[in-house]
């Protein structure tokens, strides 16, 4: 695993939306990942992690 993934992974369960965002961009999985943080953090550290490792 490249050091980049973990701190992206890091980031990610920190703040989701933000370990998604400098991957994409404001891409789709931005705004998802934004809305599932809104809604719960723990759905969006899951979505965050998922989108960052696939």
């Amino acid at each position: 695993m490249a050091a980049a993934t973990v701190i992206d992974i890091i980031l990610a369960i920190i703040l989701p939306p933000l370990g998604v965002f400098l991957k994409y961009g404001c891409q789709a999985e931005f705004w998802i990942c934004l809305v599932l943080t809104f809604l719960g953090y723990i759905p969006g550290i899951i979505y965050a992690i998922y989108v960052i490792t696939k």
